[in-house]
């Protein structure tokens, strides 16, 4: 990783002095934390020194303004040279599919075994819960996600609706700030959410989570498992010093006045201001860094 006080260029070499150790990419030599050497935007090595050449470094340094420096007002880090850029995603798109998708054949179904009545019975009966529920959370996905993108002027950026490789799964969203990544699910529900332990002296502890009077506590099974993929997909791409943390985030439920979020197994159960908050906090995350983890995220995990 390299240090994020200088910012992202448009250059084919940055020089900047490393946060993270590395190991030069042309000579093999190994490069303590805080040493000056080349950050290479192609392929998100770096170089040293003495292998990027006198003239190199001198342009290099050149082109990248002093630490500190001023950014023109209104425009975020600069995508770097030669690569795509990434596709953010659309909040609530696949479940918004999956009940367009449910509706289309449940209406398909009634025209066809009643089809001279199909319409009058379309219009005078309900769509059962199992469709309505994912236009619900599809509703929920988008408003968080539209909040999650008014961030962008924090340093956080974000990613909707990433399919998961290999399975029919997704996660509705992934945001990367300075207090590192936050795997998100959105969830609209109603009722108080709150832990319940139970067990104690004699009985193993078991932390519960409970919205209103269900037993949600699958919820926090299905983040712990997102968030193990993410850190496997960032360490196979030698990003393990990232915080990667969970989140429930409920959009309409009956929290309190005063206090309410909390943390449940390392997830934390928030409401959207609340989680804006934690994304924006200060970190140990510079915005150079930021942007390398927000990138590396979107190839691993695509639009669903």
């Amino acid at each position: 990783m390299t240090d994020g006080s200088s910012g992202s260029q448009s250059v084919a070499h940055k020089v900047m002095s490393l946060r993270y150790a590395g190991t030069c990419d042309t000579c093999a030599v190994n490069l303590p934390g805080r040493t000056r050497a080349a950050y290479v935007a192609a392929s998100r090595t770096v170089r040293c020194l003495d292998c990027l050449g006198q003239a190199a470094v001198a342009a290099a340094v050149r082109a990248s303004p002093a630490a500190g420096s001023p950014k023109t007002p209104g425009h975020g880090p600069v995508q770097a040279a030669g690569m795509a850029p990434v596709d953010p995603g659309t909040a609530g798109s696949s479940a918004r599919r999956e009940y367009e998708r449910r509706a289309a054949g449940r209406e398909a179904r009634i025209r066809e075994a009643h089809p001279r009545l199909g319409g009058l019975i379309l219009a005078l009966s309900e769509e059962p819960q199992s469709t309505t529920a994912w236009a619900r959370g599809a509703r929920g996905e988008e408003l968080l996600g539209a909040r999650l993108d008014t961030l962008a002027a924090q340093q956080v950026r974000v990613l909707h609706d990433r399919r998961i490789p290999r399975t029919r799964a997704n996660i509705d969203h992934v945001a990367v700030g300075p207090t590192g990544v936050h795997v998100i699910d959105a969830k609209r529900y109603t009722g108080r959410p709150s832990r319940e332990v139970e067990g104690g002296l004699f009985r193993p502890r078991v932390e519960k989570l409970v919205v209103g009077r269900r037993d949600c506590t699958r919820l926090v099974d299905g983040v712990l498992r997102q968030v193990d993929l993410v850190v496997s997909a960032l360490r196979d791409r030698g990003l393990t010093e990232v915080p990667v943390t969970g989140t429930l985030c409920f959009i309409e439920a009956d929290w309190p006045l005063v206090g309410g979020s909390f943390v449940i197994r390392d997830v934390a159960v928030v409401w959207p201001k609340k989680l804006a908050e934690r994304l924006t906090a200060p970190g140990s995350l510079g915005e150079t860094e930021v942007v390398a983890v927000h990138e590396a995220l979107a190839k691993e995990f695509p639009p669903a």
